[in-house]
Parts: structure tokens; sequence; C-alpha cells
């Protein structure tokens, strides 16, 4: 058997047991795991545009506690243990980014500029509103639960349909989805992956009615064209810096940025559409 295939077969497993016996096991693993893939995954980041970026440079140092900060912020205040100031130091070391590059004398600050503010909105932020997600306010009671099923339903949506685009792309897909940036992506397998994770969604209806079957279809439906959205981003990303991935802490999978692209778009686009369902 391939080495390969058996190191990518063990790293995907001990993956997902990570991440999900972490979300499910409560609110502090919940908290330290994805302050720790936040902070990771944005110095990823500042690594690939270090190197591949020409004139660019990063303060990879302040990015990560930029995006760790952000989630811990945005949990405490959904939590109900802090208030809105909590978000004061966040919006100072948004404004030490700006302003150092004045002092700092590099090659091309509008690059570092952009790219620094693009580590928290692409990454910091999308990673944050798990807590939305996962922390939910009873008015009754005024008390906080944590939901461990929403941000984890998340995940497998993306799973699912990334397993089932491969499976069925890769027996019938001739129609390219978008050959400009992801070649091997079909129309078919995107559709059927798609399929598979509304299927998924009528499973988790059963088993936790707090959203109807036909919300959750609509979530699954929701992360899947996100998801799609956010993987071919990441892949243009890539090509803009011509790497084939995006790190190499995950042995046969690349980096954490390849393993969490769909996500990043897919837990925004979540957001709001459960609070659209609020509002009808």
């Amino acid at each position: 058997m391939n080495s390969n295939f058996i190191k990518r077969t063990v790293t995907g497993i001990l993956f997902v047991a990570i991440l999900v016996g972490c979300i499910l096991s409560g609110t502090l693993s919940f908290g330290i795991l994805f302050v720790v893939i936040s902070s990771l995954t944005i110095f990823e980041y500042g690594q690939l545009i270090n190197n591949r970026a020409e004139g660019a440079n990063v303060n990879k140092f302040i990015t990560m506690l930029g995006g760790a900060y952000l989630f811990l912020a945005i949990m405490a205040f959904c939590i109900n243990t802090a208030d809105s100031k909590i978000f004061i130091p966040y919006i100072v070391l948004l404004l030490y980014l700006m302003i150092s590059e004045l002092y700092l004398k590099k090659e091309n600050p509008l690059l570092n500029w952009a790219y620094s503010m693009l580590s928290q909105l692409y990454i910091g932020l999308p990673f944050a509103l798990l807590n939305i997600l996962a922390f939910h306010t009873d008015p009754e009671y005024s008390s906080v639960s944590y939901n461990p099923i929403l941000p984890l339903s998340i995940f497998i949506f993306l799973w699912l349909n990334d397993t089932g685009a491969y499976c069925i792309g890769s027996l019938i897909g001739k129609h390219r989805l978008f050959e400009r940036i992801s070649p091997k992506k079909s129309w078919e397998g995107s559709i059927g992956g798609g399929v598979v994770a509304i299927g998924a969604s009528f499973i988790l209806a059963h088993y936790f009615p707090f959203l109807s079957m036909w919300e959750w279809a609509g979530l699954a439906l929701t992360v899947v064209i996100f998801g799609t959205w956010g993987d071919l981003t990441e892949s243009l990303l890539k090509r803009q810096l011509h790497v084939k991935d995006s790190g190499t802490i995950l042995p046969g999978h690349g980096g954490l940025l390849d393993r969490f692209d769909s996500s990043l778009m897919a837990i925004p686009a979540a957001v709001v559409y459960l609070y659209v369902l609020t509002l009808l």
C-alpha cells in the first residue's frame, strides 16, 4: 500500500478525531482548539505571504495575536462575561498594524497593510464567528448555553460535501466547475457532494430538532455553496503565489489553510443564514 496514502489516512483520522472530540468535550476545549487553529493558520498565511508575495512583509506575531484575541473577545462577549469594551485592545492592535508601517520603512507598506488586514478578515474573523454558532442565550432566563452541534455541523457538511464531490466527480465528472482556478472540480461532483450533505442534514434534523428539517437542509445548502467558493478562493490565492500547498503541518494534507479553506467562507455564511431565519 502507498505510504503516502497511509500517512494521509492516519493524519485525516487524527485531524477529525481531535476536531470532533474538542468541539463535543465542552467550552474550554472548544475555545483552546480554535484559538490554536486560528493562530497557527494565520502564522501559516504570514509565512506564505512573506515567502511568496514579492515585496510584502507581514508581522506574523501581531497578526497571530490579533486572530487569537478576536476569537477570545467574541467568545467572552457571547457568554456574557464581557461587554463591548473587550474589543478595544483589538482595535488598538489594528491601529498598530497601520501606524507601524510609517516607521518600519519597509519596501511596500501598502501591500503589508493589505495582507495584514486580510489575515484578520479572511482567517481571524471566520474562526471567531464560530462562537456565535456555539453559544446561545435563553431570553427567558438570560442564561447562555453551549451547543456543539451547530459548529460541528458546519464541518460535517463540508467533509461530506468534499467526499461526495470527489467520489462522484471521479466517476462521472465531465463538465468543469471553474477550470481557470481548479481544473479538477466538476459540476457533477459539486452537485453530488451537495446532495450527500443535504441528505446528512435530514439525519441531523431527526436527532437535533432545534432546527426544522428544511432549516437544516437550508443550512447544509448554504455551507456547500459558500464552502465551494471558499475552496476556490484559497486555490486562487495559491495560484497567485505559485504554491501547491499552503504549508506542511499536516502530513499528506498540506497546511491548515488547505484544510480549513472551505470553512472560512462557510462559517460567516452560516451565521448570516441563521440570523436571517430569526427575521422570517
